[in-house]
């Protein structure tokens, strides 16, 4: 077992190692003039400050949790105490990856704008090293706390592996971990898309429409506070989102593989199918490193290829790879049984088949999104027609564009599960989440690449670098805006399945102590749970919408107060200057008052069900509801407000009159109707649909 752990270790300090070897790079190249440093400075400042508030507000949540779950597990032959150490383990490097994705996304922007004026192909360079620190520190902070973890329990505390109890013990200790991740990712997606989409939509409603000035124009109070937003929300808040994800697939994984033979009563598979996730996860890492590396673009290119490339290439090698992972793991066929009694016969092949399913659904359920939201495809110029009739039929058509979206995503979930299932029953579906997951490193990469030339963008125009430059950097965000509606999609599936995969784990833990426990929908108690469950996502939303509807409302009346009292600033005369702290201190101060609400519901929800109804059962039917309706309702909201925003982007580059236009202000307003929809609440479901999971996970030993 340990020779898995240290192999699995070693490949996740390798991906530590490379994201340091990318930042260092980064940080050698120009930064450009000093208008650019100052400005990119204070891009900085305000990320850094609003992530130590946030950090500070959790820390505090961090303790008390741990604290709770320390007492409430001491003494527990089922669980440890040590629970509380994995937790606390689990927030740290959560939070650690988001800290160091972020400062280096914060040095990336202007050095990209920088490199945007020696052409295209270095500029794309600088800002996709960017991402891969980002991508790179999750998957290795994630891998190294794991193994670390089990190394500690095994070889210091005393949890050596022989009998079944002990690994299931010890896999119910290690749940804390994902526990701590989920925790800070709910936080740092809410409290990050609260913060950016206040920013955003203060930004446009008074500078774009009120005022008619450019976006990104200097003379706007909010820019600053907006470029910030894009950090805080989607980098560290997507880093934190999928280091949850990936974090808890490999343990939901596990966890079935061990409780599993436990209910079976033999096991038949040895030790190697409970490492067989973690294994995965490392070959992921290694193939991403080697994918990085295919992401070249020359001047003429389209960036979205080059990017392509790498992210196909990296997926063709991981193919490849768990074909002999799984094989040299599964030599024999593994006879289980699962919590419906069901008995389930694993061979390598099926469990290979079911990492493909995964790997598949998240490339299909990407190009899915791309298709509804792209700019350039036919949903959104659709929607864009309808803005040339006013805002009103511009919002109704990307309402009914994001319902519509729902479907095939949800047709391919669906397949990937039942064949994953077929093939290697529970055990198929949580690896067919890893799956999925394994290619997180250069996924995330990409993904954090947006934000960073979006940044770039926005240096440049109030830097005034001219248009050739500007025209550079606007290519690279119209293929971040691409990659940032696709990386939604994968995120919203990847919670789908390790939120399924984490139920999964659940059940199996709570149907070992408790074999009566069935989620039967003719028990009107489970059927009350599942009502309940389905209502909690909208609540959750509800939360999320009004928390920047708030923010936003103190934004806009600064900026229209800088506006009329600062004499000149609208003019753009020399001498007037925004005040852009002050922008954002009013983000970061709503952001962190406001997140609080959600992320209480999210973990006291599970914990009140559990402990307060003696059928058990209640809580599968809740879990059941939350999941269900959660991500449909955040494959909605993601894809309507992609959409609108691409919509507003097909006019303004010249299309049904353009900039200014009377179709340009009304895609402006399903716009920004649609920047909390994309950027604030639907990403936060995520959150919620797995963290609602897990912290029943945690708590299962002791129901």
């Amino acid at each position: 077992m340990e020779i898995y752990l240290f192999t699995a270790l070693i490949a996740g300090l390798l991906a530590l190692l490379f994201a340091l070897f990318k930042a260092g790079w980064i940080k050698r190249q120009e930064v450009g003039e000093a208008r650019m440093a100052e400005i990119a400075e204070n891009i900085r400042a305000g990320a850094m400050a609003f992530l130590g508030k946030e950090y500070s507000v959790i820390v505090i949540f961090v303790i008390v949790i741990a604290i709770l779950l320390g007492i409430a597990n001491a003494g527990n032959p089922d669980s440890h105490s040590l629970v509380a150490l994995s937790f606390v383990i689990g927030a740290v490097c959560s939070g650690s990856a988001g800290y160091f994705g972020m400062r280096v996304a914060t040095i990336a922007n202007v050095r990209t704008s920088n490199a945007a004026r020696k052409g295209l192909s270095r500029a794309l360079s600088v800002a996709f090293s960017g991402g891969t620190v980002m991508g790179m520190s999750v998957v290795g902070l994630a891998l190294i706390g794991l193994t670390v973890l089990f190394l500690l329990y095994i070889k210091v505390l005393g949890f050596e592996y022989g009998e079944q109890v002990d690994l299931k013990r010890l896999l119910a200790i290690i749940s804390g971990f994902s526990l701590g991740a989920s925790s800070i990712a709910l936080f740092a997606r809410v409290g990050g898309g609260i913060y950016t989409k206040a920013a955003d939509v203060g930004a446009d409603l008074v500078g774009k429409v009120e005022a008619g000035i450019p976006e990104d124009d200097p003379r706007n109070p909010a820019v600053i506070a907006d470029l910030v937003g894009d950090n805080v929300g989607d980098v560290a808040g997507m880093g934190a989102d999928l280091f949850e994800s990936y974090v808890g697939a490999i343990v939901g994984a596990m966890i079935i593989a061990g409780s599993s033979w436990y209910v079976a009563g033999a096991v038949s598979g040895g030790v190697l199918p409970v490492m067989l996730p973690i294994a995965l996860a490392a070959a992921g890492i290694i193939v991403s490193i080697i994918g990085t590396f295919f992401v070249r673009s020359g001047e003429q290119s389209n960036p979205q290829t080059a990017l392509n490339i790498g992210t196909f290439g990296a997926g063709i090698l991981m193919v490849i790879a768990s074909w002999f992972i799984i094989h040299a793991f599964i030599e024999k066929p593994i006879q289980v049984q699962d919590f419906f009694g069901n008995t389930h016969i694993y061979t390598a092949t099926g469990v290979f088949l079911a990492t493909i399913f995964g790997l598949l659904a998240g490339i299909a359920i990407g190009l899915i999104t791309e298709y509804y939201t792209s700019e350039s495809r036919n949903p959104s110029h659709a929607v864009a027609k309808e803005c040339e009739t006013g805002a009103a039929t511009n919002i109704i058509a990307g309402l009914a564009t994001g319902m519509r979206s729902t479907a095939l995503p949800l047709l391919v979930l669906g397949t990937a599960i039942v064949l994953a299932y077929h093939f290697a029953g529970l055990y198929g579906i949580a690896i067919a989440a890893v799956g999925m997951l394994s290619t997180t490193g250069i996924q995330l990469a990409i993904d954090a690449y947006g934000p960073i030339a979006d940044n770039a963008g926005g240096i440049s125009e109030m830097a005034e670098l001219g248009p050739e430059i500007r025209r550079r950097t606007d290519r690279l965000d119209a293929v971040g805006n691409t990659t940032a509606a696709i990386g939604k999609g994968f995120a919203i599936g990847s919670a789908a399945l390790t939120a399924l995969a984490l139920f999964s784990a659940f059940m199996t833990v709570v149907r070992v102590k408790h074999p009566e426990v069935r989620i039967d929908m003719m028990n009107p108690n489970v059927m009350a749970g599942l009502l309940v469950g389905a209502m909690l996502p909208f609540l959750f939303s509800s939360f999320a919408l009004k928390a920047v509807g708030l923010a936003a409302g103190r934004m806009i009346e600064e900026v229209r107060r800088q506006f009329r009292e600062i004499p000149g600033l609208l003019e753009g005369k020399p001498e007037a200057k925004a005040d852009h702290s002050r922008c954002v201190s009013i983000a970061t101060g709503g952001a962190i008052k406001q997140m609080i609400a959600p992320g209480l519901l999210a973990v006291l929800t599970p914990v009140v069900v559990g402990f307060a109804f003696a059928d058990k059962s209640v809580l599968g039917g809740l879990l059941v509801g939350v999941t269900s309706s959660g991500v449909l309702l955040a494959i909605f909201m993601a894809n309507a407000g992609g959409v609108w925003d691409n919509a507003k982007k097909y006019i303004e580059a010249g299309a049904l009159g353009g900039k200014g236009s009377d179709a340009h202000k009304a895609a402006v307003v399903g716009d920004t109707v649609g920047d909390p929809f994309k950027d604030t609440a639907g990403p936060s479901l995520n959150i919620l649909i797995k963290l609602m999971s897990v912290v029943s996970l945690v708590i299962a030993p002791l129901l």
